[in-house]
Formats: structure tokens, sequence, C-alpha cells
């Protein structure tokens, strides 16, 4: 049985309930992780074990965790999104350091980011906007810190951005802010976490071009790109700061897409 599944471009992987892991689509960069770079159109089995947990697709490369706390990556690495110290891309897993205590990954374009159990989050890959949120735009081959504080909770990465909800209930962003989708009231980049608003009730965000979040009271607020009307507002205006879409109070989840967005309620 499928436990947890990820899309990458135009492939994908998933974990099963016996934690096996299991990959299929494009494989021009190794990104299936089978030491091949064939492309398949069934499900490959990545190796033979039985302990995976967690799997994130970016768009050339993957990244997983191990129930030991392990953290591995394979696939493209031209940005250093594998997080190994080279630039040489990868056609089966290989181990980001040696700490045993990760807790989440997020593979996005070609950053990638990790939270590590004791709440401190790390970064590595590209980074020309700022995204990978050191105060620097240069592209990192291994994890470095974002930060000194532990209290992040949870990562969403956009189009060369980042949004993340702390411990606390607060929202922050950095990156790239073409279209005010940092939230700050800007379009400024930014290569540090600012914080976005004062509120402490944010609860899921899912980004692209666009911003999509659901506070705990249920609310539904947008920003970002609004070209095709992806925001949900009624315009195709682009917004800089959340703008409250609707009146409702039930939206339990959402996920923005290529210029469009979906919630359940």
């Amino acid at each position: 049985m499928w436990k947890q599944i990820s899309c990458g471009l135009n492939y994908s992987a998933s974990v099963q309930t016996d934690g096996t892991l299991w990959a299929w689509g494009l494989n021009s960069s190794g990104q299936l992780g089978n030491n091949t770079m064939a492309n398949t159109s069934n499900p490959v089995q990545i190796g033979s074990l039985t302990n995976w947990t967690q799997v994130s697709c970016g768009e050339n490369y993957t990244a997983a965790i191990k129930t030991d706390g392990t953290l591995w990556a394979w696939g493209g690495n031209t940005y250093g999104q594998l997080g190994n110290s080279t630039t040489t891309s990868r056609s089966s897993p290989i181990q980001v350091g040696i700490l045993t205590s990760w807790n989440a990954v997020i593979a996005s374009k070609n950053s990638t980011f990790a939270i590590n159990k004791d709440g401190t989050l790390w970064a590595w890959g590209y980074n020309i906007n700022g995204q990978l949120g050191d105060g620097t735009t240069v592209n990192k081959s291994s994890p470095i810190q974002v930060g000194l504080l532990n209290d992040w909770k949870d990562i969403y990465c956009g189009e060369q951005y980042t949004i993340a909800i702390k411990t606390n209930g607060t929202l922050w962003a950095w990156g790239l802010n073409l279209s005010g989708q940092l939230g700050d009231g800007t379009t400024v980049n930014k290569s540090s976490p600012i914080q976005v608003g004062s509120l402490t009730n944010w609860t899921q965000v899912s980004c692209g071009e666009n911003c999509i979040a659901i506070k705990t009271d249920g609310t539904l607020w947008a920003w970002g790109n609004n070209q095709y009307g992806q925001l949900g507002d009624g315009t195709t205006v682009s917004k800089s700061s959340p703008i409250q879409i609707g009146y409702s109070t039930s939206w339990k989840s959402v996920n923005v897409g290529l210029n469009h967005s979906m919630g359940i309620r």
C-alpha cells in the first residue's frame, strides 16, 4: 500500500507502508535512483531497503529520509542540490552528511531544505535569488543553517522563494519577490527570512508563483502572482500582501499548481 507520494518535473516517487521506495517517469538525470538513466512508465523499486519514511521530488533530483534519521539524495546536481559538497549528478542514493536526526526534507526546483529534529532549518543548492535564506545569493553544495533559531515547523517552496511556518504560528518568507510572493507588501527580493505580518495563527501554505494559505480559524488567504486569477479574489491583479479569499471558515487544505490554485473545505 502507498503511504506518501511526491511529484517532480515529469516523474514521481513514493514510499509504501512496508518502507520500500519506488519511482517512475523521466530519468534523464538519474532522479529515479535505480542506478540507470532510463525512463520508466511503471514504478521501479529504489534498492531493496524497507526503512524509507519520506521522499520529496525536485525538478530533476530527489531527496528522502530513512527511519534512522539519515538523509539521502540523488539525481541532478548542477547547483549542489544533492548536498554532498559536489556538483556531480548521481543515479542512486547517496547520504547527505552523517547526521541521524533529520525530521523533514523538501526538494524544490533546485534548492533543498531540511528541518532537523532539534527544530533548526538547513538549506543547500541553487540560491540566485536568496531562496536559501542565508543572507547571500551564492549557491551551496552542502547544508548550511538558516539563522540560529530552533523553532521551525514547516517549509514550503515556491518558484525560487521559500515560505515557512514556525512552531508559534508565525509566517516567514525569503527569496524571489517579483510578484509580491513573499507577502511583505513589497516586490523586493529577500535573502534572509522576514516575517509576514505579525499574526500567529498560520497553519498551512502552498506555493507556486503565488501563495495560498490557511489560518487556524479556517479562513483562506492568498498573495503573489495573479495574472490568470489564481488568487481567487475575482481579479487578475497581483497582491504583495495576504488578502482573505471569501468569508468561509471551513477550509481544510490548499494546493497551488502552475497558474492555478485548489482547495478543500
